[in-house]
């Protein structure tokens, strides 16, 4: 099974860390976001309730953290099908159309002709010679 990118921690990992991290703590500084991080994860994995219980802190600031979390971090799936267009030059595509019957002969110069416009064009010719 391949490993993810991210190794993931564990509920008692980010447990140990937020008690390390509330010892030493200056006053009433606020959890670190590296912190909330981490308690998302966890929570994502375990739930919100368990790991806001584990954790003391409140389910809903966890519950917030965990959507703003998957907000920025959501990636945009890349495109299936992406459309080509070529540029269009200064020239313009033309077509020579001949036709000869028994008694006379025709020729068409074409600019700026489309294929639709084209393949019509040969079926009437081909429908009024037959």
């Amino acid at each position: 099974m391949p490993r993810s990118k991210k190794a993931s921690v564990s509920l008692e990992e980010v447990k140990a860390r937020f008690e390390e991290w509330r010892r030493n703590r200056k006053g009433k500084a606020p959890i670190p976001d590296e912190l909330w991080a981490a308690a998302a994860e966890v929570a994502r994995r375990e739930g919100v309730s368990r790991t806001s219980a584990e954790l003391h802190v409140e389910w809903n600031h966890l519950k917030r953290r965990m959507a703003a979390r998957s907000r920025t971090s959501a990636k945009p799936a890349p495109p299936r099908f992406v459309e080509l267009m070529a540029p269009r030059g200064e020239s313009r595509p033309e077509c020579v159309i001949e036709v000869q019957g028994r008694h006379a002969k025709l020729r068409i110069h074409l600019k700026d002709a489309s294929a639709s416009y084209l393949a019509t064009l040969s079926r009437e010719l081909r429908e009024s010679a037959s």
